[in-house]
């Protein structure tokens, strides 16, 4: 069946899910799971040991999962973070499409996770395809405003040729930042994780992988939905206070 969503908002039963009576539980299960990841245990059994243990479902053992990191990992991620207020003057490469779509779910009312490391990220992701939505636009332009605000010298907006539309996206990109006369760049290619990881300019992502591989990086989503988005569905997962 073909996806017709226009919004990327909340799924139904979010609000019970990650409302604040599921929070207690949440927390306790991202406490859980990084404690076992710390001390060695392999993802697939720590978190259904901890999603077990605080009776989760699946959309919530995958919050758990993308919010949750090790405690070296907290360490490293701090010691390389920039804050947004560092930007003036510096390149951003941007992992596109994991902050479009963290952008796309603030604006259309859907979950935004603030996970152990502070980073916000949507829950899922994308995986294969990505279709633009009623949020799609003014989601670039609530990056690019806020890039502009920081004073960054430009943006280069990394996307992923696999995932359908990645081109379509690119031309929209592309598009927004000469209209706005904003510095951008657009490069579609097999594996903006590997460039992202090798990027001399400061990374902009909430994807785990890339943040552990990244030399500088900046929490550029949260900053964005502070300032742009101060009624976003965000829910605390236990965050370490890192902006």
């Amino acid at each position: 069946m073909p996806d017709t969503r226009r919004h990327r908002g909340a799924h139904p039963g979010d609000d019970r899910r990650f409302g604040p009576g599921s929070l207690a539980a949440l927390r306790a299960a991202v406490e859980d799971f990084s404690l076992l990841l710390s001390r060695g245990y392999a993802a697939p059994g720590a978190l259904k040991l901890a999603g077990d243990r605080h009776g989760l479902d699946s959309r919530q053992r995958a919050a758990v999962q993308r919010c949750s990191c090790t405690d070296a990992q907290l360490a490293s991620r701090a010691a390389r973070m920039l804050a947004p207020g560092g930007l003036a003057g510096a390149a951003v490469a941007i992992d596109g499409f994991n902050l479009l779509i963290t952008l796309e779910a603030a604006l259309g009312g859907g979950v935004v996770l603030a996970g152990r490391d502070g980073v916000y990220r949507d829950i899922m992701g994308v995986h294969g395809t990505w279709r633009s939505v009623e949020e799609t636009l003014p989601a670039l332009l609530l990056a690019g405003e806020t890039l502009a605000l920081l004073g960054a010298s430009g943006a280069t907006w990394l996307l992923d040729s696999p995932v359908s539309n990645s081109g379509r996206l690119g031309a929209l990109v592309a598009r927004t930042g000469r209209e706005r006369g904003w510095r951008w760049e657009v490069a579609v290619m097999a594996s903006p994780d590997d460039a992202l990881a090798r990027s001399g300019a400061v990374v902009a992502s909430g994807d785990g992988v890339v943040l552990d591989a990244c030399g500088r990086w900046v929490n550029l989503a949260r900053a964005a939905i502070e300032a742009g988005v101060p009624g976003a569905f965000v829910v605390d997962m236990g965050g370490e206070g890192l902006l």
